[in-house]
């Protein structure tokens, strides 16, 4: 299975306020680039911080793609948190939501697997993943759920859109939060594939090196 990272992030590295209010940072080219990626892979994963601090579709916009292949929509939510009125349990498009094990509640409009005892176990999940067709996974977000994917050494590429701002603030989440590399030799090494502009920001694609 391919495992694609993508976000969009300030020039000084933050993904949302202090608040973790949701911020619009992509462009209107980035925004039609990151639906014709969603178009093109087989599901879309986020955490639960994801969903309750922006509450995102997780869609293919037909504003860009006229007839979207509606990829599966995966909630990583260890605890079952997703509220009832989630946008990610509406539409067109499947939701997978994945709990740990000792999490018993069920979402309405959306099948629910419980892999991990007390977390969701990400190699356990591209296992099942796999296993049920998934060939291509991208990850949006957000920040513990980018660093669980690099940590592991479970991804393969990271797009990165480089917005034209400053967020600041040292409690702003960044693209890859979590507890972080503890040495030198765990930090995770990127390979830059290639750089393009887009509008008045900058998309960085990077292989993620193992």
């Amino acid at each position: 299975m391919k495992v694609i990272l993508n976000c969009a992030m300030s020039a000084d590295g933050k993904i949302a306020l202090p608040t973790r209010r949701q911020t619009r940072i992509s462009n209107p080219e980035d925004l039609e680039r990151v639906h014709r990626l969603r178009n093109g892979v087989d599901a879309i994963l986020v955490g639960i911080g994801t969903i309750l601090a922006d509450d995102p579709k997780l869609t293919v916009s037909e504003k860009y793609i006229s007839e979207p292949s509606h990829p599966l929509r995966i909630v990583l939510d260890s605890k079952g948190r997703t509220p009832p009125s989630a946008e990610v349990l509406k539409g067109d498009a499947k939701t997978l939501i994945v709990t740990a094990e000792n999490c018993s509640k069920e979402f309405p409009g959306a099948k629910v697997v419980r892999l991990g005892e007390d977390r969701v176990d990400i190699h356990r999940l591209l296992d099942f993943l796999s296993s049920n067709g998934i060939k291509n996974l991208l990850v949006e977000g957000g920040g513990e759920v980018m660093w669980s994917f690099l940590n592991r050494g479970l991804a393969d590429e990271i797009s990165i859109f480089v917005g034209s701002m400053i967020i600041g603030g040292s409690d702003s989440p960044t693209l890859a939060s979590g507890e972080g590399a503890d040495s030198l030799d765990n930090i995770r090494r990127l390979a830059l594939k290639d750089c393009e502009r887009l509008g008045d920001g900058v998309l960085l694609r990077y292989e993620v090196l193992k």
